[in-house]
């Protein structure tokens, strides 16, 4: 309980918590930075780092930083690296794991599931890979699923990098061109939880649609 609590806290007072770490780390902010942003999206087993939240955040922050330590295209550039770094390493992981998980010795990883998967993003790769940037949890998974179902390299290679770029692109520049405007600074706690609203609505979109008779 007490650590929902103070997830609920970090959430609603991102930008306070961000300012509290610039001013006891100054310039080794960057490298805590890129490590959240980078196993946010190259780590399965942290899907709950903040993302979207975070980076549009940082953008505000940069934009009026009187210490000089936050610049706004140096965040731009290194987290958007991060974020492809992320990505790649999700989806080499992939690659490696997948095939000896559906190797047939754990019974519910049958072969078929591979296969469908394989076919899925040798189909609709392209959007997946760049539309889950903006979806979290999703975003830090569909690299991994990928590289288990084998996506071209190339083609993951590419979509990474337009993803990647999107992402970082719109949420800091967003935060540094918006996130000063007195309505949005003042409630700067709701609209970080509309931005996760907004962000996770494919998720509820998805669980809640009728099915295919065939699915």
């Amino acid at each position: 309980m007490e650590l929902i609590t103070w997830f609920v806290d970090f959430i609603l007072h991102l930008d306070q918590h961000l300012i509290d770490l610039i001013a006891d780390y100054h310039y080794w902010v960057y490298a805590i930075l890129f490590v959240i942003i980078f196993c946010e999206t190259g780590v399965v087993v942290t899907p709950i780092l903040p993302g979207d939240s975070l980076l549009f955040a940082l953008g505000a922050l940069a934009a009026v930083d009187d210490t000089g330590t936050l610049n706004a295209p140096a965040l731009w550039v290194l987290l958007m690296i991060a974020a492809w770094l992320g990505d790649a390493t999700n989806y080499r992981i992939g690659k490696a794991v997948g095939p000896r998980a559906f190797s047939g010795n754990i019974r519910w990883l049958k072969k078929e599931y591979l296969d469908r998967t394989h076919a899925f993003y040798e189909k609709y790769g392209g959007k997946t890979i760049v539309l889950a940037r903006f979806v979290p949890i999703v975003r830090t998974f569909a690299p991994f699923v990928a590289g288990v179902g084998a996506m071209n390299r190339a083609k993951f290679f590419t979509y990474n990098l337009l993803g990647g770029f999107l992402w970082v692109t719109i949420f800091i520049w967003g935060g540094y061109l918006f996130g000063n405007v007195p309505l949005i600074k003042e409630n700067f706690g709701v609209v970080t939880i509309l931005i996760i609203v907004v962000s996770v609505m494919p998720i509820v979109w998805e669980m809640l649609r009728p099915k295919p008779a065939d699915a």
